[in-house]
C-alpha cells in the first residue's frame, strides 16, 4: 500500500514551470455521483480566474471520475488506485495544487455566490489566522446550521456549532475550536509546515487534528459568516465509524497534550469511556468490538504515535493550556440521541465535565 501512495503522489506533483494561482478548490470524491456533480456546478461557475479546481477520485467504482473528464473538463482529476481516505486525498490533492491559498470541500457541498471571496479575506488580513471555515447550511433545510465551525469538548469530541439553529445566528466573525473539513481554506505554507492532515486518520476528525496541530504553532482558527456552503448533511451510523471517531480521538490527544496534561485529564476521560461506551450500546450494539479495535489499534501503533508526538513538539508555540481555555463542558447531545435520552445525558454528564475541567484548568498551567 505505501508504494501504492508513493507512486500516486509523484504523479500527482506538477511538472514544468507552472505559474501560481491565487487558489486551488480540491474535493475528495469517492463515489459521490449526482452530489458531486451538482457539487462541480455550483463551484465551477462561482470560482473566479486565477483559480483552480482539483478532483481527487479515492478508487471510486460509480463512474464518477468518468463523468467528471465528460462534463467538466476544466477540473483537473487525480486517480488514485487506492482509497486514501479524506486525509490522504486531500493531501494527494494539495501535493498538485498551484494556489497560493488551499480550500478544500467535500463533494456533497454546494456554494453560495461570494463564498470563496468570503473565505479567502481573513488569510489575507490576519497573518495570525491560519485557517478559515465558511458557515455551513443544511441543504435540506437552508435556514438552519449545519456547522458554523466545530465545537470541541474537552476530551477531544466534535460536534456541529449551531446544529439545527436558524441561518441568522452566529454572525459574528470569530475564532472557533475547530475548522470543519467540509469547507475550509489554508494557506499553502501553513499546510505545508503542518504536514498537511495526518493519513492515519483515514476519515473522521481530521479537521480537528488539523485545527490543533495550527493552534499548538501559533495560528488561529477562524469563523467567517459570510461565506456560505450548503452542505447535504445526515448523521450515519456506518459499520466502521465508531472505530475511526474514537481511534483518531486517542491519537490527537496523545499526539497534542503533555504527559501531565493527560494526567491531568485523566477522570475527565475515564466520564468520556463511560459516555461513549453507552452511546456503542445504545446506537451501535451490533459493532461494539470497534470500540475495543480502536484501543487495540493504540497499543499497536505505540512506537508510530510516540514519534507524532515529537513531530508536533517541533514548533510548538501555544501552551496546552491555552488548548484547554478553548474548549468546553458542554455535549450538544441533541445530535446523537432522542430527546429524552439526550436530556439524561445532559444532566448526568454535563456536571461531571464542568468539575472535572475545572480540576484541570486548575492544574495545568503549562
Amino acid at each position: 500500500m505505501m508504494r501504492d501512495v508513493q507512486a500516486a503522489q509523484e504523479l500527482a506533483r506538477p511538472t514544468g514551470k507552472l505559474h501560481p494561482l491565487r487558489a486551488s478548490v480540491i474535493i475528495v470524491n469517492y463515489n459521490g455521483g449526482d452530489e458531486l456533480w451538482h457539487c462541480l456546478a455550483s463551484v465551477v461557475s462561482s470560482v473566479p480566474t486565477g483559480s483552480e479546481v482539483i478532483v481527487v477520485d479515492n478508487a471510486s467504482t460509480d463512474a464518477s471520475a468518468e463523468a467528471i473528464e465528460r462534463d467538466f473538463p476544466h477540473v483537473r482529476l487525480i486517480r488514485s488506485k487506492i482509497n486514501l481516505g479524506f486525509g490522504g486525498g486531500n493531501n494527494l490533492g494539495a501535493q498538485s495544487a498551484r494556489g497560493k491559498f488551499l480550500v478544500f470541500l467535500n463533494p456533497d457541498t454546494r456554494v453560495a455566490e461570494g463564498w470563496l471571496a468570503a473565505l479567502l479575506a481573513p488569510l489575507d488580513a490576519d497573518p495570525q489566522i491560519g485557517l478559515v471555515t465558511a458557515k455551513i447550511l443544511l441543504a435540506a433545510q437552508p435556514d438552519r446550521i449545519n456547522t458554523c465551525g466545530n465545537a470541541v469538548h474537552l476530551t477531544g469530541l466534535t460536534l456541529c456549532r449551531g446544529m439545527g439553529f436558524p441561518k441568522s445566528a452566529f454572525e459574528k466573525a470569530e475564532e472557533v475550536g475547530a475548522i470543519s473539513g467540509a469547507a475550509f481554506a489554508i494557506r499553502r505554507e501553513t499546510f505545508e509546515a503542518l504536514g498537511g492532515f495526518d493519513d492515519d486518520f483515514f476519515l473522521y476528525l481530521e479537521d480537528t487534528d488539523l485545527s490543533w496541530r495550527a493552534r499548538l504553532a501559533g495560528w488561529r482558527c477562524w469563523y467567517a459568516p459570510d461565506s456560505v456552503v450548503f452542505h447535504d448533511y445526515t448523521l450515519r451510523i456506518s459499520p466502521r465509524k465508531v472505530f475511526y471517531q474514537e481511534r483518531n480521538r486517542y491519537l490527537m490527544l496523545l499526539k497534542c497534550f503533555r504527559w501531565p496534561t493527560l494526567l491531568a485529564l485523566l477522570p475527565t476521560l475515564l466520564v468520556a469511556e463511560v459516555l461513549t461506551w453507552g452511546f456503542v450500546l445504545l446506537r451501535d450494539r451490533s459493532n461494539a468490538a470497534n470500540k475495543l479495535r480502536a484501543y487495540a489499534w493504540v497499543f499497536r501503533n505505540w512506537s508510530s504515535i510516540l514519534q507524532k508526538r515529537k513531530v508536533t513538539r517541533t514548533g510548538r508555540k501555544l501552551s496546552d493550556r491555552a488548548i484547554l481555555l478553548r474548549t468546553g463542558h458542554r455535549l450538544d447531545f441533541r445530535q446523537v440521541a432522542t430527546p429524552p435520552i439526550a436530556k439524561a445525558a445532559r444532566l448526568i454528564f454535563e456536571p461531571l465535565f464542568f468539575l472535572s475541567r475545572g480540576l484541570a484548568l486548575a492544574v495545568v498551567w503549562w
